[in-house]
């Protein structure tokens, strides 16, 4: 006897009939097994202390709202408030004081430059007119605002004894005044949105 689709019927139906059941009972019996087994099995990573939480920024205790990066949080794009900060944009320092001090050393190769921490650092540079010496700075820039103590340069002059031999040589802290004088010069003008915009 077969039954079902594409099967041929022979001569009792009821036979086929209680095939059909059997053997969608013994579906339903198994596809029941498995998920009482499979729910028994997710209870075992049921937490017995786990309290259901209503208003998730009143539970999270006295650090709701702070973040890891401090007061105020990391601000890329603008200071996340309707006023406008004294540094002008997303970088952690002074923006006029940052654009200025790349703009005065921008005729040296940059080693690395960190707007957050405020911190640039030039490669060794030796002018066309003097091969035989180098110089390398790094600019610091410690303020939000625009300052004059909010800017500090360190100079460092090597010249050549022999080949592939470099000797560090004394700057004269005149140069490095300058050098100072001229960032916050361009920084005012960029300020002021003077001439070199």
């Amino acid at each position: 006897m077969k039954c079902g689709l594409g099967w041929s019927q022979n001569s009792d139906s009821n036979e086929c009939d209680e095939a059909m059941r059997r053997n969608f009972a013994n579906f339903t019996l198994t596809a029941l097994v498995a998920g009482i087994f499979f729910g028994l099995a997710a209870c075992q990573y049921a937490d017995s202390d786990q309290q259901r939480i209503l208003n998730p920024k009143k539970s999270r205790g006295p650090n709701a709202g702070k973040s890891v990066f401090g007061e105020g949080g990391l601000q890329l794009f603008g200071s996340g408030t309707n006023e406008e900060a004294p540094s002008g944009g997303g970088i952690g320092v002074n923006s006029h004081l940052w654009r200025a001090s790349l703009d005065t050393v921008s005729f040296m190769p940059l080693s690395s430059a960190d707007p957050f921490g405020g911190v640039i650092i030039t490669d060794w540079y030796a002018p066309p007119e003097a091969p035989e010496e180098r110089f390398k700075m790094t600019i610091y820039i410690l303020a939000r605002t625009l300052r004059a103590d909010g800017l500090r340069v360190a100079i460092f002059r090597q010249e050549q004894s022999s080949p592939g031999v470099w000797v560090d040589r004394v700057i004269n802290p005149d140069t490095i005044t300058s050098l100072e004088n001229k960032i916050l010069e361009r920084a005012r003008q960029l300020r002021t949105g003077g001439i070199g915009n």
